[in-house]
């Protein structure tokens, strides 16, 4: 077909609720948990229960185009699938290969479950292009949390083991996590207080900083420097999560506007009854930032509109402007490349067993990069970014 491979991925889309959840280890059951003569399910795999609005559908044309160092014999790369889940719907995935035609084999790692499609170039001459083409609608997901209602869990099932561990690279829990906790919440309080006073920590003591970024939810670089882009502030926090003993993760996705890295993670932490529940740190304090220096506001304003944008924080928030492609840190992939991943933001790539560097193309130092990703969003109206918009915060 011209040189043109299309693969139609139907199976890879309709997978349950909350995106690869495969447990390890035996795959536990869930558990329930009583209070107050109410039942909450202890499950990794339990649906987002948030407020599904304002549904957004793109038609998303996603594009990898790597240049392999030169004769290399063996290029191989693994691209990331987007599921449905509680958060968005998938459909109408293809993939093409250019100037190549190269059919890839659709992989599930096993530790979260995500799924990849992965693909072999033998003796690669010159840059190779791998295309997916797929339709996707978002919802705004808002979980409202009652903190009265947030639930203490004393023992944890083992399924979720791989969300408390410390890790060997991305979330990685030390003794320094322990003493700067004392510091923030001496007193313990509840899982969401606890989270709240970490993330709230984390804005007035963090610098949002692309250079000096680890893109890989490195949370002891995060520790050390207090620095770096949107991995290293929810790997941070994932790491103080676990450091008080609360499932947490980190999810990496797409956003759907123009910018000039489209890759995006958010934290999420796992709060009885609600489930899994998404916070956006980062992004947060960049728009409180904005909103401090708005010269057309108001002093009362800017203070209606901080206290806004730090609620939506903690009450839970995801946008539609985003769209989720991995879970969790730490892993291996499948097929199993040379190494385990920290995590995948838009796509991991291998040159003879060799990682091709991570590009960072909103690194205003950076001006080489091993490959690079290219993306069109095409939406039935206008999408407003809830992290630029001050509207977003009075609706």
């Amino acid at each position: 077909m011209n040189n043109q491979v299309l693969i139609r991925v139907r199976s890879c889309f309709i997978r349950g609720l909350c995106l690869g959840l495969i447990l390890i280890a035996g795959k536990a059951s869930a558990q329930q948990l009583s209070q107050n003569g109410a039942s909450t399910i202890l499950d990794p795999a339990q649906p987002y229960r948030a407020e599904k609005l304002n549904p957004i559908s793109y038609a998303a044309d996603c594009s990898v185009i790597v240049t392999p160092p030169y004769k290399a014999k063996v290029l191989r790369v693994w691209i990331p699938i987007p599921p449905s889940s509680g958060g968005q719907i998938v459909r109408a995935s293809e993939f093409s290969t250019f100037p190549v035609d190269v059919q890839p084999k659709i992989g599930t790692e096993r530790t979260f479950g995500n799924q990849f499609a992965y693909f072999e170039f033998k003796d690669p001459q010159g840059a190779q292009v791998i295309r997916h083409k797929f339709q996707v609608q978002t919802f705004e997901l808002r979980w409202n949390i009652q903190p009265e209602q947030v639930t203490a869990v004393k023992k944890w099932p083992t399924g979720f083991d791989v969300f408390r561990r410390s890790e060997s690279q991305a979330v990685v829990v030390d003794d320094r996590f322990q003493k700067l906790l004392k510091e923030i919440s001496p007193d313990r309080k509840s899982p969401l207080a606890d989270l709240s006073l970490v993330m709230t920590w984390v804005g007035e003591n963090f610098t949002y900083d692309h250079h000096d970024a680890s893109l890989a939810a490195d949370s002891v670089k995060a520790f050390e420097s207090h620095r770096g882009h949107c991995s290293d502030y929810h790997g941070f926090c994932a790491a103080m999560g676990r450091a008080m003993g609360y499932p947490t993760r980190v999810t990496y996705g797409i956003n759907t506007f123009s910018k000039n890295s489209p890759s995006h993670c958010k934290l999420e932490a796992f709060l009885p009854p609600y489930g899994w529940v998404s916070f956006d740190v980062s992004e947060t304090q960049k728009l409180v930032a904005a909103i401090k220096k708005d010269g057309k506001l108001a002093e009362k304003e800017k203070a209606e509109l901080i206290t806004a944008a730090s609620q939506r924080l903690t009450l839970g928030f995801r946008d539609n402007t985003w769209f989720l492609q991995t879970v969790g840190t730490d892993y291996d992939l499948e097929p199993p490349a040379k190494k385990r991943v920290p995590v995948v933001r838009t796509a991991y790539i291998e040159a003879d067993g060799v990682a091709l560097p991570d590009p960072d193309p909103a690194d205003p130092l950076k001006r080489e990069f091993a490959w690079m990703t290219a993306y069109e969003f095409k939406s039935e109206g206008k999408v407003v970014n809830p992290f630029a918009e001050y509207g977003s915060l009075t609706k």
